[in-house]
């Protein structure tokens, strides 16, 4: 019997993965029943199996993707020094994102990382995957807001921690709203950011 090649198996896991997502984010995870990523991937349960357990395992493995395709994004833009301001940050780190996982739109992927943090209140495997992830990232950003302050771009007397958070609501905020509205382009979001940057106090006459 002839061997199958490490790339088809890599080939048919992706498409199986593909498929779920496709099935997760147009119905929700409660309403898509594996029959129904069967259908979708046009696959055997054998072969479908072969490769995810069942549900779960696809949406920890999915989420374990989407998750690092971010990482990813996130590290490239940080090893820039000085790293990009916050703008350009957000909006590259939110591209290569949307890119990365192969969504036909932003807002499906939206829709399915909406769906994954609701899901963490349920699976508490995807939970604990979940909260590592962020708890990476988390650290990512407060390296990056260290270097602003390093570099003198930000004030030394902010929290860096707090300020990290505050990058990463913008990026989950706009996620959230490409997911519910779809009408929310990373550039407006980017020119926006830009706008709230450059906001002084004016002095008094």
């Amino acid at each position: 019997m002839a061997r199958v090649s490490q790339e088809h198996l890599d080939a048919r896991r992706r498409q199986i993965m593909v498929g779920a997502r496709r099935c997760f984010a147009r119905n929700g995870f409660h309403a898509t029943s594996m029959q129904d990523v069967l259908k979708e991937v046009g696959l055997s349960a054998g072969a479908v199996y072969r490769y995810f357990s069942g549900k779960d395992a696809l949406i920890e493995a999915i989420a374990d993707e989407a998750f690092a395709v971010l990482r990813d994004a996130f590290d490239e833009a940080a090893r820039q020094s000085p790293p990009p301001l916050p703008d350009e940050l957000l909006a590259h780190v939110l591209r290569k994102c949307f890119a990365g996982t192969g969504f036909e739109t932003e807002q499906e992927f939206g829709q399915l990382v909406l769906q994954v943090w609701g899901e963490t209140a349920r699976n508490e495997a995807l939970g604990a995957r979940v909260f590592a992830a962020v708890s990476v990232m988390r650290a990512g950003w407060t390296a990056v807001v260290k270097e602003y302050q390093r570099q003198g771009i930000m004030p030394a007397d902010a929290e860096p921690e707090y300020a990290a958070r505050t990058l990463m609501g913008c990026a989950m905020g706009f996620i959230a709203q490409q997911a519910l509205f779809g009408d929310l382009a990373v550039e407006q979001m980017q020119q926006g950011l830009r706008a709230v940057m450059r906001m002084e106090v004016p002095n008094p006459s």
